[in-house]
């Protein structure tokens, strides 16, 4: 199989150190799933400190004083649908010129009315969570019985409205064996994006067991195949680039690449459920060159700003200074900018520039936001020269 000789990674068409490509924002806590992995914690009931109205529209006005090309804002939890001033942030971000993106949890609070007034306020795209092939595997995760079809259904809805729809998939050891089958349902929902999430044992995710490095390389580069079929974006996978720069030109990837176990099973999984079946191929989507702190920003439902929702060491308060000020003076974001002082194998990397490895992993497994990333298989080749890798 030839792969396409066309740039493997995207880059960014602005400086990451003086704004960011997408800040995501925790508007509330507050969620009625007991969701297994989540990184909030989330709780029922929402937090009386949790940003205001006011609160809100101040930060989607600094976000958008960064001029073009504006940040992609997304607004998650918890459960975004449990604030009732969700359609008024929505329409001020979009009026200011902010592409607005939501990710609710699959509750009662879902609904086709709310959906609508979203969309009319500027809403233009939805991802749901879809964390197993069936309702035992999804429902088990989710600490809900029922909200595996009640997803299903929600899916149909938020493309019906006229939403793009992203499915994200949280990987596990327990999980990795289902991922063909989801890919199917994600065909069969016409997703936009699929974002694979690869576990950070942080907030509930402490509980779960998450891959090998060895096991991860396999899964993404079964990604890279069936990248052909839908957009992908690897969280916390930063690797996923590098893949892709790997692969970038090679004709027999396998004789260079060679299957292991699990990537062997992935692989006859899909044939066999793809059988009789055309799914529209599309050229692969390259992913962007964004990481933590660089290109990236989380702000949770207090103000408080992180490099990420997986990486929990606050930078700044957006109560106490406006968004740009963290964003461009903070002195850990600055040094998640600057690879060759990472340590370890990544901060020797030839391909540090456009991967990085995952930070909020780093984090996790050793406290220092800039150490070794230890979910990453791969050995770095002095040799190579990173600045003509990237050309």
């Amino acid at each position: 199989m030839t792969v396409a000789h066309t740039r493997p990674v995207r880059l960014m068409h602005h400086d990451a150190s003086e704004r960011p490509f997408i800040v995501i924002w925790e508007v509330t806590r507050a969620c009625q799933l007991v969701c297994t992995h989540c990184r909030a914690d989330a709780i029922r009931t929402r937090n009386p400190f949790e940003l205001t109205t006011d609160e809100g529209r101040r930060l989607l006005d600094d976000l958008a004083s960064f001029g073009t090309p504006r940040p992609l804002v997304v607004l998650t939890g918890g459960d975004p649908f449990e604030r009732p001033d969700l359609p008024e942030l929505v329409a001020h971000g979009n009026k200011l010129g902010l592409s607005m993106a939501l990710s609710p949890s699959v509750t009662d609070r879902l609904t086709r009315e709310v959906l609508v007034e979203l969309y009319d306020a500027g809403a233009k795209a939805v991802s749901l969570s879809l964390d197993g092939a069936s309702a035992k595997t999804h429902d088990s995760f989710r600490g809900v019985d029922g909200v595996f079809d009640d997803t299903m259904d929600a899916a149909r809805m938020v493309r019906d409205v006229g939403y793009r729809l992203q499915i994200n998939t949280t990987v596990t050891r327990s999980t990795v064996r289902e991922l063909p089958q989801i890919l199917k349902t994600v065909l069969e929902l016409g997703t936009t994006l699929w974002s694979v999430f690869f576990l950070v044992p942080t907030g509930r995710g402490k509980l779960l067991e998450p891959l090998t490095a060895a096991e991860e390389e396999e899964v993404l580069h079964w990604l890279h195949d069936v990248s052909a079929l839908v957009a992908i974006k690897a969280t916390e996978a930063p690797h996923y680039r590098r893949i892709a720069m790997q692969r970038a030109g090679v004709d027999e990837l396998d004789d260079v690449f060679p299957v292991g176990p699990l990537r062997a099973q992935l692989r006859h999984d899909t044939a066999d459920l793809l059988t009789g079946q055309e799914p529209r191929r599309r050229h692969p989507r390259a992913p962007i060159d964004v990481n933590s702190g660089r290109g990236f920003a989380f702000v949770d439902h207090v103000g408080m700003v992180y490099p990420s929702g997986f990486l929990p060491v606050a930078v700044g308060s957006v109560r106490d200074q406006r968004f740009p000020e963290i964003y461009r003076g903070s002195g850990l974001l600055q040094a998640l900018r600057n690879p060759d002082a990472f340590g370890g194998k990544c901060g020797q990397c030839e391909f540090r520039t456009v991967c990085g490895g995952s930070r909020s992993h780093a984090y996790a497994t050793t406290g220092d936001p800039l150490a070794e990333d230890p979910s990453c298989l791969y050995q770095p080749s002095l040799a190579e020269n990173s600045a003509s890798l990237a050309k």
